[in-house]
């Protein structure tokens, strides 16, 4: 595991460190307001942006088929404003008190607030999208995050269902992170000039990245600690959202294993979170879920396979290893 993601990050994103740089500034511009109330929460949301995944991927991508433009410099912005719009949501819905080791907006401001602040979110990364001469973007980003509230729903209607296959999980999975992973990677290959099989292959880099992400953040949220991820843990189980790791718990644990795990499921305890990690844990069912995850990462490495060397191609790489191995 990676003890210290941002030292990680830091090397990875060398190659593009001028124009991410770009990208805090126009993102920091577009959520400027006249308003000390809105200016306080943008800023505290501001502070949210972490890793910066998303936009990179938009950059390498672009830098791995040619040069970055002014484009890929919004789309960059538009994309982590869209991320992080379904963050401020994604705490409402999980009621998370912490976010990159700050208080959530809705801890801050309530529900009512972390609503609004992330349809205000999503608003400007419209708003922002606009401003290209193109209106491809603007179309993909409104479909990505329609597919994106699905997977939100999907999980919502599935929460407590102890019957939830693999194939469902990663219905949803695919949905609600990885469409956005991909789409940034395919917006990065076509704004640079990329041949339509490139743009293909950064497509499904980014949904395999995606879907590898999604599993090693739903792993995470059972064995890391608060410290390090810097947002609220065990919030899965708490809510009833049914992982990679309880499925294979509940269809292929020991049968006292899933008896129990069902019983925990249905009826709730207050040692919930602490015995279901010690159920998946004895049954190998965090090593299922990370040997998936590994799985999904080859699939991305083999998408890149066909592209010219260069460094950008080489941080890509470094980039889904980080995915496997990172502890926050």
């Amino acid at each position: 595991m990676i003890s210290n993601p941002s030292e990680a990050l830091a090397g990875i994103y060398q190659p593009i460190n001028e124009e991410l740089a770009r990208v805090r500034r126009v993102f920091d511009d577009e959520l400027a307001s006249e308003w000390p109330f809105v200016g306080e929460l943008c800023r505290h949301v501001s502070r949210f942006r972490g890793k910066m995944l998303r936009p990179a991927l938009v950059l390498l991508s672009a830098k791995s088929c040619g040069p970055i433009t002014r484009e890929h410099i919004t789309l960059a912005a538009v994309a982590e404003l869209v991320h992080i719009a379904t963050l401020v949501h994604d705490d409402v819905l999980d009621e998370g008190q912490i976010r990159r080791g700050l208080p959530s907006v809705n801890a801050l401001r309530g529900n009512e607030g972390a609503v609004l602040l992330g349809d205000f979110l999503i608003s400007h990364a419209f708003h922002l999208c606009s401003s290209l001469d193109s209106q491809y973007a603007s179309r993909l980003i409104g479909s990505t995050t329609n597919t994106v509230c699905e997977g939100e729903l999907l999980q919502v209607c599935q929460r407590n269902n102890c019957r939830l296959t693999e194939q469902q999980y990663f219905d949803i999975i695919t949905r609600k992170t990885a469409s956005l992973i991909s789409t940034c990677c395919l917006l990065g290959a076509k704004f640079a000039g990329a041949e339509p099989a490139v743009i293909t292959s950064f497509e499904a880099f980014g949904l395999n990245l995606g879907v590898a992400f999604q599993i090693i953040d739903d792993v995470l949220d059972v064995t890391g600690s608060e410290g390090e991820m810097g947002k609220t843990l065990g919030r899965d189980f708490e809510e009833g959202k049914i992982t990679l790791s309880l499925i294979h718990l509940l269809q292929h644990g020991s049968p006292g294993d899933r008896e129990e795990a069902l019983h925990i499921l249905s009826n709730g305890h207050l040692n919930r979170v602490a015995r279901i990690r010690e159920l998946v844990l004895r049954n190998d069912s965090l090593t299922h879920a990370i040997e998936t995850a590994r799985r999904y990462v080859r699939a991305a490495l083999d998408n890149l396979a066909d592209l010219p060397e260069s460094e950008a191609r080489r941080a890509l790489t470094r980039m889904a290893g980080f995915v496997i191995r990172r502890r926050a």
